[in-house]
């Protein structure tokens, strides 16, 4: 029975540990979903690593037509998002961990997973490839 060397281990730990964490969430079988809904396991973590407790405000979606006429509607709107301006610029590594906190994966998610497959299917001839040397 064949059993992987170090190296081999090693390959497949890290390829492993890369896919899950960056492979993008899809549909999972649920209908037609948007393919750019949710985030990767790594973005999600570094979501909430920049702010465990949610105490960091974020930036208030713009005011729907209809309401720009309510005065209390825009007074509120006003107060959360001068909020999110005053706490953002307290300091520059604020203005990061709001930055992060609203980050999103940064390649397309049907590149990414064909990115991720491709760096798979590398690591698996990679293995195979040392494991031809070590039996020889």
């Amino acid at each position: 029975m064949w059993h992987p060397s170090r190296e081999q281990w090693a390959i497949i730990c890290a390829t492993t540990l890369l896919l899950v964490l960056a492979w993008p969430p899809g549909s999972g079988g649920r209908g037609p979903a948007n393919i750019n809904d949710g985030r990767s396991l790594a973005v999600k973590m570094l979501n909430w690593a920049v702010d465990p407790a949610g105490s960091l405000p974020s930036l208030p979606a713009p005011l729907p037509m209809g309401l720009d006429d309510d005065g209390d509607a825009v007074a509120a709107h006003d107060l959360l998002e001068s909020e999110y301006y005053r706490v953002r610029d307290r300091s520059a590594m604020n203005r990061w961990r709001m930055r992060m906190k609203n980050a999103r994966d940064p390649i397309d998610p049907t590149t990414e997973r064909q990115i991720l497959i491709g760096i798979a299917a590398v690591s698996a001839l990679t293995v195979w490839r040392l494991s031809a040397r070590t039996s020889s």
